[in-house]
């Protein structure tokens, strides 16, 4: 655990929290963000709101966990649905609820940074990954991803990237300084080895990939370098997508009978024993910044293997905890090849996963950097 910032418990402030789909509904890194986050600043005597997507939450409850939650309408569409009920959200805070400061999440929310100041609310953004470089934001989506990012830069007070490789990009793409606080995990442990026998695999006789079926994340380079090996152990593809999908489709098209694909596993406890027992890690996520995945497969003692980015390596510590790979299926089917030979090698990396961790991904401390900047944001004059 590490030491809290400059002892910051002066004054409880009241905290909004709001761009993600809400409080406790874990779906990707912003839900999961929020919920490491928010109770532990609750816990320490702030009031926290967290503002939740109307429509994803039966029932409503109006705390959780020492959390309050509001919820507001959107149209849940793919395209409109955050924008809207990120305006709705915004107008809440500025007309209604008046808190000391708000914490968003998500860069496409940086135009709503202006109603905020307008309205003489103090504000943060995070602004999380390289949207406008992921495929999936083609065109027009990718312009606006591009032109949101540059103006949280200007219209939020303070600005926060969740690597030093994302505050090098914000200061070349926009001439932005940013705050750097990272992302956390929570260390785990095998408990039921066993029931990685679910998903068709045996303990330590698999490796694992975690994540949607997207472009960004790679999982058609990790197939293809995997089916060009002979290795005996399988390869574990967790995630999907939630809408039929060309490259999804083509990624589970494999007719390698060691490539097993269960889909998503929603059950924690199932996914805490299939990082744990899991042989390596890969790990293919490209244009994000301090990846959740990654994270915690370190943080379940799982030897890593991942994709070269700048956003990897800095996690990895250039390699020191975790071997890299290029975007290439022959360098990867050589990595997995050689690390497939290597169990000495595999152990040694697993059994300091945890210490990356404890040296600068603990939720308590990135709990501890949010509360000393939203006080000293508060504190301004």
């Amino acid at each position: 655990m590490s030491p809290r910032a400059d002892s910051v418990a002066s004054a409880p402030l009241r905290i909004a929290i709001a761009g993600s789909r809400g409080f406790p509904h874990v779906y990707s890194g912003y839900e999961t963000f929020v919920a490491n986050v928010a109770p532990r600043l609750a816990a320490r005597g702030h009031e926290v709101t967290v503002y939740c997507h109307r429509g994803l939450f039966t029932p409503r409850p109006p705390v959780v966990d020492g959390v309050r939650l509001v919820y507001v309408p959107a149209i849940e569409r793919k395209v409109l649905s955050q924008l809207i009920h990120s305006l709705l959200t915004t107008l809440h805070v500025v007309a209604a609820a008046r808190p000391d400061v708000v914490l968003y999440v998500n860069s496409a929310n940086g135009p709503f940074g202006w109603l905020l100041r307008t309205g003489g609310i103090r504000s943060a953004i995070n602004v999380d990954g390289l949207e406008w470089l992921r495929p999936k934001w083609k065109g027009l989506g990718a312009r606006y991803f591009r032109w949101a990012s540059g103006v949280a830069t200007r219209s939020f007070d303070v600005v926060v990237t969740d690597a030093n490789a994302m505050a090098d990009i914000y200061r070349r793409e926009f001439g932005a300084a940013s705050t750097t606080i990272a992302y956390g995990a929570n260390v785990g442990f095998s408990e039921r080895a066993e029931r990685v026998r679910e998903c068709g695999v045996e303990p330590g006789e698999y490796f694992l990939v975690v994540g949607r079926l997207i472009p960004d994340n790679n999982g058609d380079l990790l197939v293809r370098g995997f089916t060009r090996t002979n290795i005996r152990r399988k390869l574990l593809v967790v995630g999907d997508v939630p809408y039929r999908d060309a490259y999804a489709a083509a990624v589970r098209g494999t007719d390698d009978p060691r490539v097993l694909f269960p889909g998503y596993v929603r059950d924690q406890d199932l996914l805490r024993e299939l990082y744990c027992n899991a042989y390596v890690y890969l790990h293919g996520h490209e244009f994000g910044g301090t990846n959740p995945a990654l994270l915690n497969a370190l943080a379940c003692g799982c030897a890593v293997a991942a994709l070269d980015t700048p956003f990897n390596r800095e996690v990895l510590l250039d390699g020191r905890h975790g071997r890299l790979f290029l975007k290439d299926e022959s360098a990867v089917a050589h990595l997995l090849t050689t690390l497939d030979q290597s169990p000495g090698v595999v152990r040694e990396l697993g059994a300091t996963a945890r210490d990356r961790i404890a040296e600068r991904y603990t939720w308590e401390g990135i709990t501890d950097q949010y509360e000393a900047m939203l006080q000293q944001l508060a504190e301004r004059l």
